[in-house]
C-alpha cells in the first residue's frame, strides 16, 4: 500500500502564513531592540570645539552608560513615583473591575449588554485624549466640577500639585482600564458551570456567599492575568504624566522613567544614555513580571 506524502505546497503553507508575522516582528520588534542595545554601549566623543564634520565621533563606551543610568538619582526617584502610582492604581482598577464583573453576573441584572458596553467604552478612548479631557477637568479655572463646588461653598481638591497628582494620574488610568479588565473577568465568570451556582443555592447560599466562595476563587487565574498586564502598564506609564505636564508646574520632565528616556533622547540629544536607561527599564519590567508569575505558579503548585 503506497503511502500518501503531503504535497510540497501543503508543507510550505504554514510557513507562508507565518512569514508576514515574522517579518513584522523582526522589523518592528527585534531590530529596534537590537539597535537600542547597540546604542547603549556607544557614546559620542567630541574633539576640540565640536565643530566640523569629523569633530563628533561615536566610540565604544562599554558599561559606562549603564553605570550612569543605575546611579542617576532622577531615574531612582522616577521609579519610586511610579511604584507609588501603581500602588494606587492597580488595587483600585482591579477591585473595581472585579466588583463590576460580579454585579453584571448576577441573575437579575438588567440592561446587561448596555452596561457592559458603557463600562468598556472608556477603554476605546486613546490615552492621550483621555488625559487631555481629565486634565481640563482638573483645572479649577475651566472645570465644571470646580465651578459647582465653588457655588456650593465647598473647596475642591488640588489634583495637579503634591500628592493629589498621584490621585489624578491614577484616576485617568482607572477610568480607562477598568472596563477592559472587567470584560476579562466577566468572560471567566460566564465560563463557570451554572450547576455550581444551582447546587450552592439549593444549600442555602446567598449571592454574596456564592461570589466569595465560588466565583472569586474560580476567576483567580483571570485576576492574576489582569494584575500581570496592569503591572507592566504601570511600570511603563508615559502618556498620562506627559500630557498633564504642561498643565502644572509640579511635574518634572523626569517624573517617570520613560519620561526621563524621552528627555534624554529628544530634548538633550543623548540617545546613547537614553538607550541604556530604556534597557534598564525593560530589564526591570521583565524581571518583576516573571518574578511575579514565578511566585504565583509556586503558590499554585504548593496549594495543589
Amino acid at each position: 500500500m503506497a503511502s500518501h506524502q503531503p504535497r510540497p505546497s501543503r508543507r510550505l503553507a504554514p510557513y507562508a502564513f507565518l512569514t508576514p508575522a515574522v517579518i513584522l516582528f523582526t522589523l518592528f520588534f527585534a531590530v529596534p531592540i537590537g539597535y537600542a542595545l547597540h546604542l547603549s554601549f556607544r557614546a559620542v566623543q567630541v574633539k576640540g570645539l565640536g565643530l566640523g564634520s569629523h569633530a563628533r565621533t561615536e566610540v565604544w563606551a562599554g558599561l559606562s552608560n549603564y553605570t550612569s543610568a543605575l546611579g542617576d538619582p532622577e531615574l531612582l526617584a522616577g521609579a519610586g513615583r511610579t511604584l507609588l502610582y501603581g500602588g494606587l492604581l492597580v488595587p483600585a482598577m482591579l477591585g473595581g473591575a472585579l466588583l463590576l464583573a460580579l454585579l453584571l453576573d448576577t441573575p437579575r441584572v438588567r440592561l446587561g449588554t448596555f452596561s457592559r458596553l458603557a463600562i468598556f467604552l472608556p477603554y476605546a478612548v486613546p490615552g492621550i485624549v483621555a488625559s487631555l479631557l481629565w486634565g481640563f477637568l482638573y483645572l479649577p479655572t475651566v472645570s465644571p466640577g470646580y465651578f459647582l463646588l465653588d457655588k456650593a461653598g465647598i473647596g475642591g481638591p488640588d489634583l495637579l500639585h503634591g500628592n493629589g497628582l498621584f490621585v489624578a494620574l491614577a484616576n485617568i488610568a482607572v477610568w480607562g482600564g477598568t472596563g477592559f479588565n472587567m470584560i476579562v473577568i466577566y468572560t471567566s465568570l460566564r465560563a463557570i458551570p451554572v450547576e455550581l451556582y444551582e447546587a450552592a443555592r439549593l444549600d442555602g447560599a446567598s449571592e454574596l456567599q456564592i461570589a466569595l466562595r465560588i466565583k472569586i476563587p474560580m476567576v483567580l487565574p483571570s485576576l492574576v492575568l489582569t494584575f500581570f498586564f496592569s503591572m507592566i502598564a504601570t511600570l511603563q506609564v508615559f502618556s498620562e504624566p506627559m500630557t498633564l505636564k504642561p498643565l502644572t508646574n509640579s511635574m518634572s520632565s523626569t517624573w517617570s522613567p520613560l519620561m526621563k528616556v524621552y528627555r534624554d533622547a529628544f530634548v538633550q540629544g543623548d540617545i546613547h544614555s537614553a538607550a541604556a536607561t530604556s534597557v534598564v527599564v525593560a530589564t526591570a519590567t521583565l524581571v518583576l513580571s516573571f518574578g511575579f508569575l514565578k511566585l504565583v505558579n509556586k503558590r499554585s503548585d504548593g496549594g495543589s
